[in-house]
């Protein structure tokens, strides 16, 4: 989002996320002539495909997360802010944040995206996204504790129901996530995993169509599927 500047000032160019977006854009500003600026809610750059693995407990959250200034540290002409962004005014080239005020010539928004749900809202109450820290160490929270409850349980259709587990998945990049999972969940009898998403390509593109593995079963996406019970 640009503008035309007479000024002989050097212009300012405002980032909004410090994302993978974000970061390369500011790399890329390295040597310009700008004053860069780099905001983000968090101070902390996180490597969001291996969420999954904190979720998990494969990970810690550090193993996964490194300080926005640390990567940024060489850059001279770049300033990172922790603040979240409530407003922008374009008219005036301002940036609203938790009671700062940034001016900008150049404003580039790289904020990410939100939890899909494939048009299926009544999903959300039941199936928290992967997107942050917090998801992922709330998530390990509840899956450490569906196997401690089961690790006891005399009842063998109780034990089942608290080890289905669902993984609602529209990429192939998103359902392997789902098969990771199973992979490395040291316990001896497996999870129950339903890989939510095209059940046919599920199946192919990750061979459980000629050899399935133990506790990991492709599902249709489909609003008249029958979910077991979770």
């Amino acid at each position: 989002m640009g503008h035309p500047n007479l000024s002989t000032e050097r212009r300012r160019v405002v980032i909004i996320g410090a994302g993978f977006a974000g970061l390369a854009a500011a790399k890329t500003l390295a040597r310009a002539a700008f004053d860069v600026t780099v905001i983000d809610q968090h101070n902390y750059h996180l490597f969001q495909p291996l969420l999954y693995q904190v979720a998990t407990a494969g990970l810690s959250p550090a193993d996964i997360a490194a300080p926005i200034r640390s990567i940024l540290r060489d850059q001279k002409n770049t300033t990172v802010v922790l603040a979240h962004v409530s407003s922008i005014d374009v008219g005036q080239r301002q940036i609203y944040a938790e009671g700062l005020r940034f001016a900008f010539d150049d404003l580039i928004v790289a904020t990410g995206a939100r939890h899909a749900y494939f048009g299926h809202p009544q999903w959300m109450a039941h199936a928290p996204g992967l997107k942050t820290i917090d998801d992922a160490t709330y998530l390990r929270r509840r899956i450490l504790l569906a196997f401690e409850k089961a690790e006891p349980e005399p009842d063998s259709i109780e034990r089942r129901r608290l080890l289905n587990f669902g993984r609602m998945a529209r990429r192939e990049t998103d359902r392997a996530g789902g098969v990771k999972v199973a992979a490395q969940w040291p316990v001896l009898r497996y999870p129950n995993i339903f890989v939510i998403g095209d059940a046919a390509q599920a199946a192919q593109a990750f061979g459980l169509d000629s050899e399935p593995m133990p506790g990991v079963t492709p599902v249709a996406n489909s609003s008249a599927a029958t979910w077991p019970s979770c």
